[in-house]
């Protein structure tokens, strides 16, 4: 007898929908969970990195019996119970004899000194320190050796209650391999055992587990979830593909023109990309050549070749054109309207002979003011400064003349004038300087030419080979960093359109959709900040 069920996709999808979570809900809190000892390296660095104050070169003359210390660095651990059971010394699977119950090993590198700079309850304290006809000491499993040539710290058999956690400051310093180099993440040897849940069976032994960084789930679990999502997002992508109604996007057709900076041109073209897939179905078209972006002053010209060549009726806007600038447009443009969309990262670009990773302020105004000519003068290699920067009217250049060569007090700096006019013209045995149209080709020519320094937007420069990215006095182009003002190079990118966008048109829909929509997510994917995050989405820039 059938009772008309039918195990159709939906219906699969619906189960799996079920019984998916409900098998990586068991798995991960009555089977993984129970007892999970987890651990964090919340910080690993050379004590150089870690400050940038003047005299914090302080850190980098740590010494050890009037010896100063080979390249140290600081390393902070978090160790924790990240399950729902206790931790108790008899769960950790070591010796019984052995009072060490954690290993951490730092391959290359020797443990100075360590000590506890936190605990969850004080009352864990004394897993660490003892005391003995009135002397303090350290309690047996916890200190530092070595082990076949590297640097071992051992943690005691703590017993933490759930959510129970305690850390631990190390300083060490390298012991072997080349200076300079990334040191091996440190290697943790610890278990514990499932000894506490043999009514569960046979699954008390698919887990003890395995100490790993604690994460949102374990593996298992993991590969439940993906899974299910991978079967909702077939169902949800074979529904798209075979429905007739319109997309959940304010989709508008047409043909959009796309103008202006070539170093928010990679974020807006990906965006555009975006726009044109999503809105397959209402013949959205936006052109990308390799000529649709040729920089900001132009993109705002060529939007207003495109408004006076248009038959517009009075008040009318421009709805099919679309200029972006980093920075508001230089000049007098009384027909076209800015409307700031994010802030972006800006970065110095130098050639990878010209040995050099960090330049302070003053520095780069120096060599911008011919001071400095040659990257001996700041300690790199014997190579004379080749300059290679945009044209005139460049965000990037205008940002680095704003924010950068006259930041902070000083007023009247520029980028010099070009002594040639083909970057191919420059000799290589003096200082010189030319003027490139694209970030594209500045990169290039960066990249080709011995002691060049540039400057880019930071996602292009990523990507870029042959260059060096440099740091600000001793910071790394990040948004955090123009966020707290220890980095100056930034910019806020602006939309320009010819008169107000007709609200039904496909340029209003496509500034939507980059503004307010999924635009977002991938302004911030090319490290932007939308401005629609900043607390004066209007203004646009860092609090």
């Amino acid at each position: 007898m059938s009772l008309g069920f039918e195990w159709d996709f939906d219906t699969v999808v619906a189960v799996l929908s079920i019984a998916i979570p409900l098998m990586a809900f068991v798995w991960e809190f009555a089977v993984v969970r129970r007892k999970r000892l987890g651990y964090r390296v919340q910080m690993d660095t050379l004590a150089t990195d870690t400050a940038h104050a003047p005299s914090a070169d302080m850190l980098a003359r740590l010494q050890e019996d009037g010896r100063a210390l080979k390249e140290p660095s600081f390393v902070l651990l978090r160790i924790e119970n990240a399950g729902w059971m206790e931790i108790v010394e008899g769960d950790y699977l070591t010796p019984e004899k052995d009072k060490t119950g954690i290993r951490v090993t730092f391959r290359d590198r020797r443990v100075v000194g360590l000590a506890v700079t936190e605990f969850s309850q004080s009352e864990l304290r004394d897993f660490f320190i003892t005391h003995a006809d009135g002397v303090t000491m350290e309690a047996d499993g916890f200190g530092r050796g070595e082990e076949d040539g590297a640097g071992v710290i051992g943690l005691p058999k703590v017993k933490l209650n759930p959510g129970a956690h305690y850390k631990v400051l190390a300083v060490l310093e390298r012991r072997s391999g080349t200076p300079g180099d990334t040191f091996a993440k440190p290697v943790f040897r610890a278990d514990v055992s499932g000894r506490s849940l043999r009514w569960l069976g046979w699954l008390a032994r698919l887990k003890p587990a395995r100490t790993e960084s604690h994460t949102f789930a374990s593996r298992p679990a993991l590969v439940g979830i993906v899974l299910l999502t991978t079967a909702v997002l077939t169902q949800s992508g074979l529904t798209l593909l075979w429905r007739t109604d319109p997309p959940p996007l304010d989709c508008v057709g047409g043909t959009l023109h796309l103008h202006g900076s070539t170093a928010f041109e990679p974020a807006i073209r990906a965006a555009a990309e975006s726009y044109v897939r999503l809105c397959r179905g209402r013949n959205a078209g936006i052109p990308l050549g390799d000529g649709t972006f040729q920089g900001s002053a132009e993109g705002v010209n060529a939007l207003e070749r495109a408004g006076r060549g248009a038959e517009l009726a009075a008040g009318a806007g421009l709805g099919d054109h679309i200029a972006f600038t980093d920075g508001l447009a230089e000049g007098n443009h009384p027909q076209v309207l800015s409307r700031p969309v994010a802030y972006s990262l800006f970065t110095l670009v130098v050639s990878q002979d010209a040995g050099v990773r960090n330049l302070s302020s003053q520095q780069v105004r120096d060599i911008y003011a011919l001071k400095i000519t040659d990257w001996s003068q700041v300690g790199g290699a014997a190579l004379p400064i080749q300059l290679v920067s945009r044209h005139r009217g460049s965000g990037t250049r205008t940002a680095l003349v704003s924010r950068v060569l006259n930041g902070k007090g000083t007023s009247g700096l520029d980028v010099p004038e070009a002594t040639v006019n083909d970057c191919a013209a420059l000799d290589r045995a003096r200082p010189g300087r030319c003027e490139v149209d694209g970030t594209p080709t500045l990169l290039q020519k960066v990249a080709e030419i011995p002691g060049a320094l540039g400057h880019s937007e930071v996602s292009s420069a990523a990507t870029a080979a042959g260059v060096v990215r440099l740091r600000i006095d001793q910071m790394p182009a990040t948004l955090e960093g123009i966020e707290d003002g220890s980095y100056p190079y930034w910019q806020t990118e602006f939309a320009y359109t010819y008169g107000e966008l007709p609200a039904g048109s496909i340029g209003a829909a496509f500034l939507r959709y980059l503004t307010d929509q999924g635009g977002k997510d991938i302004l911030r994917e090319f490290g932007n900040r939308p401005c629609s995050e900043t607390a004066y989405p209007l203004v646009c820039e860092p609090g």
